[in-house]
């Protein structure tokens, strides 16, 4: 299957020494693509650079991403929406303006309470979870 978007060219680097991004014309990129019509969430990496990861996600109420642990501290800025947010010992909703912090190791899993967009932000030591 071909990707919806092109990969990384010289008009979309990931790792630049200034990159700025308009943050509601990329969602609506994002919402455009087949992929946000046939699967439950999309997502497109804004920046990959040596010690910073950003990434873009939106999701489809009541889509999850399953529990799972990271290699590094994390943050998660919800954009737009509501975001369930569950780990070991706490169950909590982020909504649009709030941002949380996550420490290396852990256990944690998402779920759109609404539809959702946030930015999600790995330090160097953190592989995205989709990564093998």
């Amino acid at each position: 299957m071909a990707p919806d978007r092109p990969h990384v060219t010289a008009e979309r680097p990931l790792d630049a020494p200034l990159l700025t991004f308009e943050i509601p014309a990329v969602l609506a990129q994002l919402k455009a693509e087949p992929t946000w019509r046939r699967g439950d969430h999309t997502a497109i990496t804004l920046t990959k650079s040596r010690g910073l990861r950003v990434v873009l996600v939106a999701m489809h109420s009541g889509a999850a991403i399953p529990p799972h642990h990271v290699d590094g501290p994390i943050s998660v800025q919800v954009i737009g929406g509501e975001l369930k947010v569950t780990t070991d010992s706490q169950a909590m909703t982020l909504h649009a303006g709030q941002l949380l912090t996550l420490q290396e190791g852990l256990h944690h899993g998402l779920q759109a309470a609404t539809e959702v967009a946030f930015l999600l932000t790995l330090s160097a030591e953190a592989k995205h979870p989709a990564e093998p």
